[in-house]
């Protein structure tokens, strides 16, 4: 994705600096030194806003990540040879796009690369969190664990229960299809079923999933503060995936 109004970009006639605000994995950082002429954060330390304008101020690249948040005040401060903001995740709303656009500054996200990674850890929240895994794990490591007992952390078995997804998007999808293997049926809110959709997925509305027990995997930022869907109920755990 990259900002409106976009100018042809202008030719460095010398390597182009590159400003990376986190540490990243070490590969990556060792092919940025070969090719560009970079500023690595090292001590992986969040920076503050004045660090980051002067980052802005003194890059051609910077290479931001969704906890650093860049608003329109910021970009204004930006240096006349940032061209491109390569911003290191796929959400963008940390970042002023139409500030952006207005400087003519290039802005990169990176859609779908952790769909599979989100819908893994959703998945590992989904089957711990009935299961009371943390639970056990606690009591492992806090030395309070005496041994099996028939009523010890008694938790809820997923087959046969249905799962709640709200926003079926990659995510929400990926999800699914993951839950799937575990015999449940996934239920999707606020999108239609198309022709010839997947048996195991159904419609929120139906009265089947409304009677039976579920688990909620929240995707979508705007319907986590709808209490009326989560939290409103501890029998129904909700599992959000989005940060």
């Amino acid at each position: 994705m990259q900002s409106a109004d976009i100018r042809p970009a202008k030719r460095l006639e010398r390597t182009p600096r590159v400003f990376v605000t986190r540490h990243l994995m070490p590969s990556v950082e060792d092919r940025m030194r070969e090719l560009f002429d970079v500023r690595l954060n090292q001590s992986d330390t969040p920076l503050t806003r004045a660090q980051l304008i002067a980052a802005m101020q003194d890059c051609d690249v910077l290479v931001p990540t969704v906890t650093d948040r860049i608003d329109a005040e910021m970009i204004a401060q930006a240096g006349e040879n940032l061209g491109l903001i390569a911003n290191f995740g796929a959400g963008t709303e940390h970042l002023d796009l139409d500030a952006a656009a207005a400087r003519h500054i290039l802005v990169t996200n990176t859609p779908g690369v952790f769909t599979d990674d989100t819908a893994d850890l959703a998945m590992a929240g989904i089957i711990g969190v009935p299961r009371r895994i943390r639970e056990g794990v606690e009591l492992i490591r806090s030395r309070q664990w005496t041994g099996w007992t028939p009523t010890a952390l008694l938790g809820t078995k997923l087959a046969g229960k249905v799962l709640g997804i709200v926003g079926m998007g990659r995510i929400g999808q990926a999800v699914a299809h993951r839950a799937r293997a575990f015999g449940r049926a996934s239920a999707l809110r606020r999108r239609r079923l198309g022709v010839g959709a997947p048996s195991h997925l159904l419609s929120l509305q139906a009265r089947a999933a409304r009677k039976r027990r579920r688990v909620r995997d929240v995707e979508k930022r705007p319907l986590v503060e709808d209490r009326r869907l989560v939290g409103a109920d501890r029998r129904h755990p909700s599992i959000k995936t989005s940060r």
